[in-house]
């Protein structure tokens, strides 16, 4: 279930996420957001740290992906290296 609730924006920018939302949502201070916006609506989605579990699943999907594409570990390794270089 959804919890709903209203708030304004300071002439700042600054938005207060009510209490009701931080305490259903588990939100603590410091929690950082990515801001999504786009026409009349804006998403605030809290940036979480990946369970082990699920870490290992992000891993094997891009393996899985990067198979299918035919990339090697060379590849990989190029890749890395000219990012660092640009630097």
């Amino acid at each position: 279930m959804s919890t709903i609730a209203t708030t304004t924006m300071s002439s700042r920018g600054q938005v207060v996420i009510p209490e009701a939302v931080r305490k259903a949502l588990k939100l603590e201070a410091g929690t950082q957001f990515v801001v999504v916006g786009g026409k009349d609506t804006v998403v605030l989605k809290p940036i979480v740290e990946p369970s082990l579990e699920e870490f290992e699943e992000l891993i094997a999907e891009a393996r899985r992906q990067a198979r299918s594409a035919g990339l090697k570990r060379s590849d990989i390794t190029a890749a890395v290296a000219r990012a660092r270089a640009r630097r």
